[in-house]
């Protein structure tokens, strides 16, 4: 009976992850890792000749354990309940994921967890759900391998046929015409193409001329321009920043006011965010519009400057 308590708990927090998998690039599960996505293009798997369209790649990265916020956050407006008890409900959930690895842990939609004979985490990705919105309705399909036929020629013996002689003169009388025919129709397509490259040697020439003229024109002349051209402004739109690594959540201003001076003193351009659903105000320590940069930062943040930033994502 626990068993089955066990896999229903592991069942829900698939669900919530599944759902993020669609909007998100990187969903994390606190102190267990977090999954991260890649968008790989349509393929074609030559040994079963299936074509496969755009998807999303599931890759598990054990590094990231710090709470960004996004799993519990989402689960606390699903379930109608607190943060903390969102909180609560996953470090529950994780406890039992972890204590069921040597036996392996499905997360339905997600993928199967294992420990190996080293006792190293393996992860192996669902192939059951395209996570990229953008190939929503496409499935897999297969095509019967094209075959290509050779066919052989096949080779008839000719049998020569009896020609009389009033035939084999009349034979002759006709071929002599032709032969006549294709030296007067050799003749003038010689004499055709010979004038027609008179006629283009004279039309190039012509050409030339009038070039030189209209050249050593331009050359000669001399451009006043009364009324210049207004000059023109380009407007640069500014760069969306919104992967933000987290410094803290305060309700008292003079708590957000501290630590963004703080950062700033640091070398950070730090920014408050606003104030969330709970009330707290946000401080950034920086942000930045590419996923792969704000993770490298974070983890550099967290190893010497705040061991518990987190990542948020607009």
């Amino acid at each position: 009976m626990a068993l089955i308590l066990v896999i229903f708990v592991f069942m829900t927090l698939a669900t919530y992850i599944s759902d993020l998998l669609y909007r998100y690039e990187c969903v994390i599960i606190p102190n267990f890792g977090g999954f991260v996505t890649n968008t790989i293009s349509a393929s074609i798997n030559t040994q079963t000749h299936a074509f496969y369209p755009p998807m999303k790649q599931i890759t598990f990265n054990k590094h990231l354990q710090n709470n960004d916020g996004l799993l519990a956050n989402y689960i606390a407006s699903a379930k109608g309940i607190s943060f903390d008890d969102a909180l609560l409900l996953i470090r529950d959930e994780v406890m039992g994921l972890k204590a069921n690895l040597k036996e392996g842990v499905s997360l339905e939609n997600i993928g199967y967890f294992s420990e190996n004979k080293a006792g190293m985490l393996v992860f192996e990705p669902s192939e059951a759900v395209n996570y990229l919105t953008d190939s929503y309705g496409l499935t897999p399909v297969a095509s019967p391998a094209i075959k290509r036929e050779v066919y052989k020629q096949q080779v008839k013996t000719m049998y020569p046929e009896i020609v009389t002689p009033q035939e084999s003169r009349k034979t002759g009388r006709f071929l002599k015409y032709v032969a006549a025919a294709a030296i007067v129709l050799s003749v003038g397509s010689v004499g055709l193409n010979t004038y027609k490259n008179q006629q283009n040697t004279s039309q190039i020439a012509e050409a030339k001329q009038v070039r030189e003229v209209e050249v050593r024109k331009l050359q000669e002349a001399t451009f006043v321009i009364d009324n210049p051209l207004p000059s023109l402004t380009l407007t640069v739109g500014k760069e969306s920043l919104n992967y933000h690594v987290v410094g803290g959540a305060f309700k008292d201003t003079r708590n957000v006011d501290k630590l963004v001076a703080k950062f700033a003193k640091l070398g950070y351009e730090s920014s408050i965010l606003g104030v969330n659903k709970w009330g707290l105000t946000q401080v950034s320590i920086q942000s930045y519009s590419n996923k792969r940069d704000a993770i490298n930062a974070l983890y550099k943040i967290q190893k010497s400057v705040l061991k518990d930033a987190w990542l948020l994502v607009d």
